[in-house]
């Protein structure tokens, strides 16, 4: 599939964006009025540098160093040496295509001219994207504050050439991966370095990939819902349009018309609406527009501070060179605390998503509801077979480890710099939970849907509505129904695929 090219032209990134790059090879190109951007603000960085004042991170140290002046002569020592004592860390690699979302938002970054680079290294990392010259980055190491600092520097290390990086399917030396690819490394001049590392841009990869994949897990659990309502003789009456209009919240409305939409002219429905004993359905069915509700407003808030931190400018000093004057600003933008307690919100936002789903699994292979035709477990021959027994144990794994990631990483500080940096957001160890958190939630869903979608057989040759039948066959073009005992894990893992797109 072929995608047009994604410029760096100063504008905020999409959450498609960072998914195409990072996913479908999507090609990147430095616009040219972001270039003109970019050598403006260094020419003007140059000019300030050569009055001899004490500039943090151009010709001081950083951190609790920044007291100590760096002579001229130094200066490009000072920005490699920042870089290669910067590379600490630990843990297995990040996925490659958190790397390469993470060097298109760093590129982004450098292209709005806050940052001062020359445009030569912007160049090599979008030659680095466009040749899939991949750095290897360990996972951990950063505390979320002043940016990614260790993440990031083991992706300049493959811009100086050294490091270690993927390319064609091998892990090579990253001056031999550029070489290879027909790149060069480059020469850190004053600020470079440090423009390279001091960023957010491992969080907000991570999220923006993490939010690309929420929407879609999000539309199959309200879809997975509707399923099982079905499936298991659920009633349809706590959809009223009514209920959600009194409660006065966004998610909730919105999910309960959706889910009522992919009803629409149910068979199943209208076969126990007259005469049902039952009164109320569980909370699994009963609730599930004001969980699923609550999970989606606030995946949209997070997704919200994903996007706009999309468009910022987050290394410091930040150098403003308009009308005239030359400021060099010193901040705290690369602080993570925005994008920490997002991460966290979402990641906390997927629990329920979850345990609601493995409810109703847990409720339809219990078999304990005497108004539905289901076998235990949905087996085949229940004793000689054992059916879904074990997927619904599968779920609960995941739930339970859901349930530890949720723990917010924001709410811990561990101070770092020799107090200088007495306040870290955590927000990187945030993200990596959230990343674990959507392959289980995702999971979850994925055993939700293949359990649903066999208790739906048990209601035929009653049908359900158009939108739960489009969904039955969209599970079924990847796994047939259960006819006897056969390892549920590939069937779970082939749906999980199909959710995540």
């Amino acid at each position: 599939m072929h995608h047009a090219p994604i410029a760096l032209d100063g504008r905020p990134l999409t959450i498609a964006d960072v998914a195409a790059v990072a996913r479908r090879g999507a090609k990147v190109a430095l616009a040219p009025g972001a270039r003109a951007d970019v050598q403006a603000a260094r020419a003007a960085l140059e000019r300030r540098a050569a009055g001899g004042e004490a500039l943090y991170g151009i010709n001081t140290g950083f951190g609790s160093l920044s007291r100590v002046r760096i002579p001229n002569d130094g200066l490009a020592d000072l920005q490699v040496n920042l870089v290669r004592s910067h590379a600490s860390g630990v843990g297995d690699p990040l996925d490659a295509e958190v790397v390469r979302a993470m060097m298109l938002v760093l590129a982004a970054s450098l292209a709005r001219g806050r940052s001062a680079v020359r445009p030569e290294v912007i160049d090599l990392l979008v030659g680095m994207l466009n040749a899939e010259v991949t750095p290897v980055i360990p996972s951990r190491g950063s505390v979320g504050a002043s940016g990614d600092l260790a993440p990031l520097a083991h992706l300049a290390l493959v811009l100086i050439g050294e490091g270690e990086a993927l390319h064609g399917g091998r892990r090579a030396p990253g001056g031999d991966a550029l070489a290879a690819a027909g790149l060069r490394p480059v020469a850190l001049a004053a600020k470079e370095g440090l423009a390279l590392i001091n960023g957010t841009h491992m969080m907000c990869a991570i999220g923006a990939l993490a939010m690309h994949d929420a929407e879609r897990l999000l539309s199959y659990a309200v879809r997975g819902t509707a399923l099982a309502i079905d499936a298991c003789r659920a009633t349809d009456a706590f959809l009223d349009p009514r209920i959600h209009a009194a409660r006065n919240q966004p998610g909730q409305a919105t999910v309960a018309a959706a889910m009522k939409s992919e009803l629409a002219g149910s068979q199943v429905l209208a076969a126990h609406r007259e005469n049902d004993p039952r009164v109320q359905d569980p909370y699994s069915f009963r609730c599930a527009p004001q969980v699923l509700g609550a999970a989606m407003d606030t995946m949209a808030f997070a997704r919200g501070v994903v996007e706009r931190e999309l468009g910022g400018v987050t290394d410091n000093p930040l150098v403003f060179a308009d009308g005239g004057a030359t400021d060099i600003v010193s901040g705290g933008n690369f602080h993570g605390m925005p994008l920490a307690l997002a991460l966290d919100a979402a990641k906390m936002a997927l629990v329920p998503v979850a345990n609601i789903a493995e409810r109703r699994t847990f409720w339809i292979l219990a078999a304990n509801d005497p108004q539905n035709p289901v076998r235990p477990y949905l087996s085949a021959d229940p004793g000689t077979c054992s059916g879904y027994m074990i997927a619904q144990y599968a779920a609960a794994a995941c739930c339970n480890e859901l349930q530890v990631l949720a723990h917010p990483a924001s709410a811990h500080n561990v101070p770092t710099s020799a107090g200088i940096e007495d306040l870290n957001s955590m927000g990187a160890t945030g993200a990596n939970h959230l990343r674990a958190a959507m392959r289980l939630a995702t999971d979850v869903i994925a055993i939700e849907l293949l359990v649903m979608a066999e208790g739906l057989e048990y209601q035929r040759p009653l049908r359900s509505g158009a939108g739960v039948e489009a969904l039955h066959a969209e599970v079924r073009r990847h796994v047939p129904r259960l006819t006897s005992d056969r390892p549920p894990a590939p069937d779970i893992a082939a749906i999980a695929a199909m959710v995540r797109g």
